[in-house]
């Protein structure tokens, strides 16, 4: 470790034991978008259209979004472990990127404005990053896929929990 590797180890510890013996302040908050995952594609019982219900890993907050059919059955579909036939929309996607040497590295959900969801897909294009704007149920479908992270940014969960009513359980696709 070097010298100022060293004094920043050392500082740190000292602020943890600070705030630690002093018994002042709670540590702070996480900031920044939190890993999800997906709980599962529901079926909204009053308006019979299909929800994607995310979880966040950190503080297990739920986040329900309104999709389309297409786009419930290609995240459906890497849910429950079913390789089509052929590829859909979504497999040919990573497909053609993965023939351009470039690779999905995680997606954020990244706002509520509204009543509409954004998202951003963030790609590896040989040791460039490139963000691309995506709809959240497109950026999911892929995610899942490719296996890479979803995250979603905590002032989403916000704005959502402000919206409507928890959805009840419904029929799952």
């Amino acid at each position: 470790m070097t010298g100022v590797g060293l004094l920043i180890a050392v500082a740190l510890l000292l602020a943890g034991a600070k705030e630690q013996g002093t018994g002042e302040g709670q540590p702070p908050a996480p900031s920044g978008p939190q890993e999800a995952e997906v709980v599962g594609v529901v079926l909204d019982r009053q308006t019979q259209q299909p929800m994607v219900v995310l979880q966040g890993k950190r503080d297990k907050r739920h986040l329900a979004m309104v999709i389309g059919f297409f786009e419930a059955n290609g995240i459906a579909i890497p849910l429950q472990g079913v390789t089509p036939p052929r590829p859909l929309t979504y497999d040919l996607l990573l497909t053609l990127l993965g023939n351009l040497k470039t690779s999905l590295k995680r997606v954020i959900i990244t706002d509520l404005r509204d009543d509409i969801y954004y998202a951003t897909l963030f790609l590896d294009a040989q040791g460039r990053e490139l963000s691309v704007d995506s709809r959240p149920s497109d950026a999911i479908a892929l995610a899942l896929r490719a296996r890479v992270p979803i995250l979603i940014e905590d002032r989403v969960f916000d704005k959502a929990d402000r919206l409507v009513p928890k959805p009840g359980p419904s029929p799952h696709f």
